[in-house]
């Protein structure tokens, strides 16, 4: 199975910007067993400004265009090193694919990064993919790794997406909020009131939220490709959800 695992910053990092040391450790420990059982894993990974923050002390995400740029810079050193260090340890290679959305828009530019992520597959790679916060300012704007993962997943062909958050899946109503939220198993169609539920912020680092998961979704099943949303914080979940189990909210086509 081809799988695209995306991961948000509020599972890499805390607060303060600074690695979330057990999260990282739990997920590539995870997807690296899940490539040891023969499973082919794309990771698409935020967390750049978030790491960037920490690492230059800065007190909170920066506003101004120029700063954010330059955490992108210095976070998107600290989350590879992060990672290959990571992935070392379990023997696996990682190798970084960093985009803008002209990379999608542009047939040869497109063309040009399917044959590099195919070619990184077959040489037994885990690619490493994240937007070009350095220089792309549109997509700094948009901040939306939701979808680049789902571009990203359709461009792969992959068979699975899934993203991991800051929270189980999609509820009810808001689960921070109320205590009688339910959480939604199964998502058979991207409805209005689906995309009503998703109304919400993202985390202070990060700059998603769930409304940009269900348009992931929707781009996902139009491809016919399932997605489900799960908590980052509990990487092992991704056994269950590779076995079709149940574990936060999947999209399916109906």
């Amino acid at each position: 199975m081809r799988i695209v695992v995306k991961v948000g910053t509020s599972t890499l990092a805390y607060a303060t910007g600074c690695l979330n040391i057990r999260h990282a450790e739990l997920l590539v420990k995870t997807l690296s067993d899940l490539k040891n059982a023969g499973h082919e894993i794309i990771l698409v990974s935020s967390g750049a400004i978030g790491m960037g923050v920490g690492r230059l002390s800065l007190k909170e995400k920066p506003q101004d265009m120029p700063t954010k740029q330059a955490a992108a810079s210095v976070g998107q050193c600290e989350l590879m090193y992060t990672y290959d260090r990571l992935f070392g340890e379990y023997n696996h290679t990682v190798g970084q694919i960093l985009l803008t959305g002209a990379d999608f828009s542009h047939a040869d530019r497109k063309q040009n990064f399917e044959n590099t992520l195919e070619r990184l597959l077959e040489l037994g790679v885990i690619p490493v993919v994240n937007e070009n916060d350095t220089i792309a300012t549109d997509e700094i704007s948009v901040g939306d790794n939701d979808t680049l993962a789902a571009m990203a997943a359709c461009s792969a062909k992959a068979d699975l997406l899934v993203l991991l958050s800051d929270i189980d899946g999609l509820y009810t109503k808001d689960p921070h909020k109320n205590q009688d939220a339910q959480l939604i198993p199964l998502v058979t169609e991207i409805t209005p009131e689906i995309m009503q539920l998703a109304d919400g912020e993202g985390s202070g680092l990060g700059t998603g939220g769930m409304i940009t998961k269900i348009s992931a979704a929707r781009i996902a099943m139009d491809f016919g490709m399932d997605m489900v949303i799960a908590n980052g914080a509990r990487p092992r979940g991704l056994y269950d959800i590779v076995e079709g189990k149940s574990v936060g909210t999947r999209f399916r086509k109906g």
